[in-house]
């Protein structure tokens, strides 16, 4: 459970998130925005880095390297269509669809990582798709 505070910080950090960028957006453009919060992640990132003494060099030219570039270009790209959306849409909507990537993040996990599926799990799941249906606004 050494997890849980830092998902405790995430969750808060991320829920201000989006009610934050979107009234940014209103005078920044969203790619602007994005590069700005990129600006302090990565500022902060290295103190980090620093700080644990976790910043080897040659992590950057492993295998797994590889896959970290790829992941990192599906994060920038879908950050950015997210800054794009709370520009154009309300937090209420726009917040619980990009939600549905942890439906689909799970639905991976088992399909393609080996992560078990149990009756627990897949009942989640659905209520998960439902509460982002209903929270986004449902029938309208």
């Amino acid at each position: 459970m050494e997890y849980l505070l830092w998902v405790l910080v995430a969750l808060v950090s991320y829920g201000l998130m989006a009610p934050l960028t979107s009234v940014v957006t209103r005078d920044v453009p969203p790619a602007v925005a994005l590069f700005l919060s990129t600006t302090i992640f990565l500022g902060l990132t290295t103190v980090v880095l620093v700080a644990t003494d976790t910043g080897d060099p040659t992590a950057v030219t492993t295998p797994a390297a590889g896959i970290v570039y790829v992941a990192g270009l599906f994060l920038s790209s879908g950050i950015l269509a997210y800054y794009q959306a709370l520009e154009r849409g309300p937090v209420s909507i726009v917040v619980p669809i990009y939600g549905l990537f942890i439906v689909g993040s799970s639905i991976i996990g088992i399909a393609f990582l080996g992560e078990e599926l149990t009756a627990t799990r897949a009942a989640g799941i659905v209520v998960a798709a439902v509460a982002i249906y209903l929270a986004a606004g449902g029938e309208e």
